[in-house]
C-alpha cells in the first residue's frame, strides 16, 4: 500500500536505484547461505580420515548448518525488526568468519559441530533473512525478477566454492581450507553495510496511522519515518514477532509443504562428491558435478523468476512451485541408478535445472501468501519448521549408505519425498488457496493468496 502525499506523489518500493545494490548484497549473502552448506562436502572424506567417522557424522556438518540457517529465524525476526537489517548483518557476517577459523583448529566432530555447524550455520542466518526483507522493501512490479536473480547466488557460488575447496584441499588440506574459508566469509559484512534502510519523508500525509504502519517494510523501525507534520499520530509500536501470520491456513499448507521439501532437498548435493568418488571418479571431477548443478542453475533461476512474473503465470504461482518440486523429484528418482560420470553428468544437468526452479519460487510463493507487512514473522516461522526437517534428511540419508552400502536408496527417497510435496502443495491449493491479481500497493490485502476454504 502507497502512501499519498501533498501533490499527489506515492511513496513505496523504488524497483531499481539503490535497490539494485541492495540486489547484488542478497545475491552474494543468498550464494554463502545455500551454497557454502553443499560445497563443505568437498572435505567430508578427508575429515572421516582424520576423524574416523562415517557418512552419517560428516553429512551432520551440513545438516546443522542449514539448521541453524532455518531455525534461527524467530531469533533473527526479532532482532531484524529491534535493531534493523545491517547491524544484524555485520554481526552475522563476524560470526560466520570466525566459526570457520576456528573450525580449523579443532580436534574432533564434536567441535567442528559447535564451530563450522553452529557459529556459521547462526552467522549466515542472521544475513540471509535480513537481506530477503530488505529485497522485498525495495522491489514491488519488479519482484518476481528481484528474486530470481537474488536466487542465483547460489548457484553461481556453488559453481566457484566447490571447485575452490578442492583446490584448496589438495593445497592446504582441510584446516587451511577452513581458514581460508572463514576469510572469504567475512564479505557478508559488506553486504550488510549496503543494506540501507528506507527512508520516507512527507510533507503532508494523507492516510491514516494504520496504513502508514502497514506501508512500512518490516525492517524498518519507526525512526525510518520523518514526518514534518508535527499534528501526525505516532505509528504504534511493531511486535518483535507476529504469531498471528499461523491463522492463516495458506502459510500452514506452506509450512507442510516446505518440511516435506526439505527433508530431501539438500540430500542428493550433499552426498553426490562422495558418491561420485566412490565409483572411482578423480576427485576433481567428482567437485567438478557440483560447478555442473551450479551452472545449469545459474540461468534457471533468474530464467524462472521472469516466467514466474507473467501475468497469466503469477495468478498460479502455487501450481508452478508444485511442478518444480515434481520435477526435481522425479529427476532423483530416474536417476537412482546411475554410476558412470555421464550419467551423472546428465543427472546434474536435469537436477541444476529443476533445483534453480525451487529456489527461485519459494520464497515469492511465501510473500505472495503472507504480503510484505508479514514477511519477516512468516519467514522466521517458515525456517524454524524447516531446520527441524534438515536435521532429519541430510543425516538419514548418509545412515542408509553407512548401514546398506547403497546410494541408489537415498535418491529414491530424497525424490519421493519432494514428489510427496509437490502433490500436497498442488491439491491443498486447489481447495484451500486462490490465487489473487497482485496489488501490494493498492489492496487492503497484505498478499497476493487470499484463502477460500469454500471451493
Amino acid at each position: 500500500m502507497g502512501i499519498v502525499v501533498e501533490g499527489g506523489e506515492t511513496v513505496g518500493a523504488p524497483d531499481g536505484g539503490w535497490g539494485w545494490i541492495v540486489l547484488l548484497g542478497c545475491f552474494v549473502v543468498t550464494g554463502f547461505s545455500y551454497a557454502f552448506p553443499k560445497a563443505i562436502s568437498v572435505y567430508f572424506k578427508e575429515l572421516m580420515k582424520d576423524f574416523e567417522c562415517g557418512y552419517s557424522d560428516t553429512a551432520w556438518i551440513s545438516s546443522i548448518i542449514l539448521a541453524m540457517l532455518y531455525g534461527s529465524g524467530p531469533i533473527c525476526s526479532i532482532m531484524v525488526n529491534k535493531f534493523g537489517c545491517r547491524p544484524v548483518m555485520l554481526v552475522g557476517g563476524l560470526l560466520a568468519s570466525a566459526g570457520m577459523i576456528i573450525a580449523s583448529f579443532t580436534t574432533n566432530i564434536i567441535q567442528l559441530y559447535l564451530t563450522a555447524g553452529v557459529i556459521t550455520g547462526l552467522g549466515l542466518a542472521l544475513n540471509f533473512q535480513p537481506s530477503l526483507i530488505m529485497l522485498g522493501s525495495y522491489f514491488d512490479k519488479r519482484r518476481p525478477l528481484a528474486n530470481g536473480l537474488a536466487a542465483a547466488g547460489s548457484p553461481v557460488f556453488l559453481s566457484a566454492l566447490s571447485p575452490l575447496g578442492q583446490v584448496l584441499l589438495n593445497n592446504y588440506g582441510w584446516r587451511g581450507g577452513f581458514l581460508i574459508t572463514g576469510g572469504l566469509l567475512l564479505n557478508c559484512c559488506t553486504c550488510g553495510a549496503v543494506m540501507r534502510p528506507l527512508i520516507f519523508k512527507e510533507r503532508k500525509v494523507i492516510a491514516s496511522s494504520q496504513e502508514l504502519k502497514e506501508m512500512l517494510p518490516p525492517e524498518a523501525g519507526q525512526e525510518n519515518i520523518v514526518c514534518e507534520n508535527n499534528n501526525d499520530k505516532k505509528p504504534s509500536k511493531k511486535k518483535l514477532l507476529d504469531f498471528s501470520v499461523l491463522a492463516d491456513s495458506g502459510l500452514i499448507i506452506y509450512i507442510i509443504a516446505k518440511f516435506i521439501v526439505v527433508l530431501g532437498l539438500f540430500v542428493p548435493t550433499i552426498l553426490l562428491v562422495n558418491y561420485a568418488k566412490d565409483q572411482g571418479v578423480p576427485d576433481q571431477d567428482a567437485a567438478f558435478l557440483l560447478s555442473i548443478i551450479g551452472f545449469i542453475d545459474i540461468f534457471a533461476r533468474p530464467t524462472c523468476g521472469i516466467v514466474a512474473g507473467l501475468k497469466w503465470i503469477r495468478p498460479k504461482m502455487p501450481y508452478f512451485f508444485s511442478l518444480a518440486l515434481l520435477f526435481n523429484g522425479l529427476t532423483d528418482v530416474c536417476s537412482a541408478t546411475s554410476t558412470d560420470y555421464k550419467g551423472l553428468v546428465i543427472f546434474c544437468v536435469f537436477f541444476g535445472l529443476s533445483y534453480g526452479m525451487v529456489g527461485a519460487l519459494q520464497f515469492e510463493v511465501l510473500m505472495g501468501i503472507v504480503g510484505k507487512s508479514s514477511f519477516s514473522s512468516a519467514l522466521g516461522l517458515v525456517l524454524l519448521f524447516e531446520a527441524v526437517g534438515v536435521l532429519i534428511g541430510p543425516p538419514s540419508a548418509g545412515f542408509l549408505v553407512d548401514k546398506y552400502k547403497n546410494y541408489e536408496l537415498i535418491f529414491y527417497m530424497a525424490g519421493g519425498e519432494l514428489i510427496a510435496a509437490g502433490i500436497f502443495l498442488a491439491l491443498a491449493s486447489f481447495f484451500f488457496i486462490s490465487w489473487k491479481k497482485h496489488k501490494d500497493a493498492q489492496q487492503k490485502h497484505h498478499g497476493d493468496v487470499e484463502i477460500n476454504p469454500k471451493r
